[in-house]
């Protein structure tokens, strides 16, 4: 099955303060869907929403997954069902190892926390540590085979969780991620950010695999530049919390060349009109 995100007429607020105003979009399983914007236009906000972040609520409209409400869900349930979020600026954890953070975050996806717990209930009997982990062997295989496939330097393993990580690194370790917890809808905030020309292309690259193996994409960009390695099959205009314009390449090229700055006066017609 196809999985489906339908986000329909989505309004949503941070501290009293309205950032979403009426957002409805559509993303499909194996495609791509630009959304292309000025800052401060709410884009982030939306990928945080769609993710279940606690600091944002939803005062109107609704996300549905495979036809399902998702709004009442918690981040992890949303992660379970195959969302991911790609955040801007990934944080750094000192102390946590890049693959054991892997380790707990594929366990948790995949159910092997929960199947740990189902069976702790039935039996009362504690496991021992580890226990609720996907087994060492077959994770590390998994991971190192992923590491060559996505250009990964297979030293990250050992590296705490983005600590002294480059930009390039960040962003390439997002796309490991994403190659490990397989989401079926990945929503990728900005992953052209602080990016050389060399790493855009290896994270592109990455990105391009993704979606091959069938997920679905939501790229929030600025720039026109991604979208020379990563082709959507749509693209949105968004702009003061809402999608002004959807099309296909023209509308990035018309951005490139136009700016951001007759959005306003498009919308300043349409008021007055």
């Amino acid at each position: 099955m196809t999985a489906i995100l339908e986000i329909k007429n989505l309004f949503a607020s941070v501290e009293g303060k309205e950032i979403l105003r009426g957002v409805t979009l559509t993303l499909r399983q194996g495609e791509v869907h630009a959304l292309m914007g000025p800052n401060g236009s709410g884009k982030s906000t939306l990928g945080y929403v769609i993710a279940g972040h606690p600091h944002y609520e939803v005062t109107q409209g609704d996300i549905l997954f495979n036809g399902e409400s998702i709004l009442d869900l918690a981040p992890d349930e949303r992660a379970k069902l195959g969302i991911f979020l790609a955040f801007q600026y990934p944080v750094a954890v000192p102390g946590v190892s890049f693959a054991n953070f892997l380790r707990a975050a594929v366990s948790s996806v995949r159910g092997y926390k929960d199947r740990a717990r189902a069976e702790m209930a039935r039996t009362g009997q504690l496991k021992e540590v580890g226990s609720e982990l996907m087994p060492m062997r077959a994770f590390r295989e998994e991971l190192l085979e992923k590491m060559d496939r996505f250009h990964v330097d297979r030293a990250f393993a050992r590296r705490y969780l983005n600590d002294g990580f480059s930009g390039g690194e960040k962003k390439r370790a997002e796309v490991l991620q994403m190659a490990m917890l397989r989401p079926k809808i990945a929503i990728l905030d900005e992953s052209d950010s602080g990016l050389d020309i060399d790493a855009l292309r290896i994270v592109s690259d990455g990105i391009n695999k993704l979606v091959a193996d069938g997920m679905g994409a939501l790229l929030i960009t600025h720039y026109q530049r991604i979208l020379d390695y990563v082709k959507p099959q749509k693209i949105s205009i968004f702009y003061q919390g809402q999608v002004i314009r959807t099309g296909g390449p023209e509308i990035a090229l018309m951005l490139e060349e136009q700016g951001y700055g007759w959005v306003e006066e498009h919308l300043k017609e349409m008021a007055n009109g």
